[in-house]
């Protein structure tokens, strides 16, 4: 198929109100009182990007995004419910009481000298350059991502050929793209959980172009790799999204902990291939686990792998401390490359740790109780849990450590008993100090 360029179309393909599913029965209230009060004004209102997608799919949108040829300062008197927000990419942001619809002004690609990176560099640094519908369709990152729902005349409008890449279930880049790779290596990622999401393919110049360029990977932000990577494992299909990964050579170079697991030749320690299906389970049965504990769940294995090996060579197993320092070192090249917050950070360590020790054999009610008051345990359950739904062994341990999770946060701490035994002596201690003065 011929590459889509701007120069290659001038005028866009219209589907009319009869020609296509979509429904302002089917969207959100909220995006169509958006919609409409921007096209009541003088401006363009049009439903953009991946709700338009879904819908044409008979899907559900998980957001809804508005485009339109107001500025930011006059979407901002438009709505006083709105905040502006961004710096690389400013728009809009209309709140309401059950959610919030992003509305951003058409753009356009910016040009070489608008950029701050380095002569020779494609990356894109800034965003904020405006432009006409046409142009923000073609500055968009694939085919079936730049489709338009005019709310004036309920059209859909097409400028790149995303309704044909729609029926043909292909993800194909909007021009060239080794350029679009450059200009935001991010957008191979994003390939992929679109494939996986959508059960699409990708196009082949497509995937040639992923293979050659992923170690732009190692130039874009890590604040933007950590929240796609979070977005991909929670999408529901993370098995196969990880899998597109793998075959394009992203693992090796942006989780090769994860790649090492998938192609290693030790799999009975890894068990990444059990794990995937189970988040994408508890993601669809809307019992998606937290960002902490999905990022451990990637790189649990490796750190069982790890132990395992030392344990092997040492003949013994390792103790508490050492297992906690084999945790930060196997975690550290992860967290080096993307931008977690401490509090993330601390998650993963905390699952990792305590997913050792509610592994162990020899528990008492006292110990157990104690251990389920600290911050990270909810974290190592939840992690526990998905390596027994993995494995299909540990159930009875399971159970136990559940049943202390249902108990009052306030009973977990040191027994009634105990505590009673050293006040009595903290008196008698203070008794005969106060009898020797």
């Amino acid at each position: 198929m011929d590459r889509v360029n701007e120069s290659s179309s001038d005028l866009p393909r219209i589907l009319e109100r009869t020609e296509h599913r979509l429904s302002r029965q089917n969207m959100s209230r909220n995006a169509v009182k958006v919609l409409y009060r921007l096209s009541r004004s003088g401006f363009k209102g049009y439903l953009v990007g991946g709700s338009v997608r879904d819908l044409l799919l008979g899907r559900t949108p998980k957001d809804y995004d508005a485009g339109t040829d107001a500025s930011p300062p006059q979407i901002r008197r438009l709505f006083r419910n709105s905040r502006i927000i961004g710096r690389r990419f400013r728009l809009a942001h209309i709140f309401f009481h059950d959610g919030i619809i992003e509305v951003a002004t058409f753009r356009r690609q910016p040009k070489p000298e608008e950029q701050a990176s380095a002569p020779d560099e494609l990356l894109i640094t800034s965003d904020n350059t405006f432009g006409t519908p046409q142009e923000d369709a073609f500055r968009r990152d694939f085919t079936i991502n730049a489709l338009f729902y005019n709310i004036a005349d309920f059209t859909v409008i097409d400028y790149v050929g995303g309704i044909q890449d729609l029926e043909r279930q292909l993800i194909r880049c909007i021009g060239e793209p080794a350029v679009r790779f450059q200009e935001d290596p991010v957008r191979m990622m994003r390939a992929c959980e679109f494939a996986a999401r959508l059960g699409f393919g990708i196009e082949d110049a497509t995937q040639e172009a992923m293979l050659a360029h992923r170690q732009e990977l190692q130039k874009a932000s890590p604040a933007r790799l950590t929240e796609e990577l979070i977005q991909l494992l929670s999408c529901g299909h993370a098995g196969a999204a990880i899998q597109w990964m793998l075959d394009l050579g992203l693992l090796e170079v942006l989780l090769p902990e994860v790649q090492s697991m998938l192609s290693g030749t030790r799999p009975e320690f890894g068990e990444l291939s059990r794990i995937l299906p189970v988040l994408d389970g508890c993601v669809r049965d809307k019992n998606r686990p937290a960002d902490g504990t999905l990022l451990a769940a990637m790189l649990l294995p490796d750190v069982l792998v790890r132990r395992a090996e030392r344990e092997e060579r040492s003949g013994k197993l390792m103790s508490r401390a050492a297992v906690d320092r084999l945790v930060e070192k196997a975690t550290t090249p992860f967290f080096q490359r993307f931008a977690l917050s401490n509090a993330r950070a601390q998650a993963v360590l905390g699952a990792l740790s305590g997913f050792q020790r509610l592994c162990e054999p020899r528990w008492n009610d006292n110990s157990r109780r104690r251990f389920a008051s600290r911050k990270y345990f909810p974290e190592a359950l939840a992690l526990f849990e998905i390596m027994v739904k993995a494995t299909d062994e540990g159930h009875e341990a399971l159970e136990t450590w559940r049943q202390v999770d249902r108990l009052p946060r306030d009973s977990r701490a040191t027994p009634p008993a105990r505590r009673r035994r050293r006040r009595r002596r903290t008196r008698r201690g203070s008794k005969s100090r106060q009898e020797s003065v």
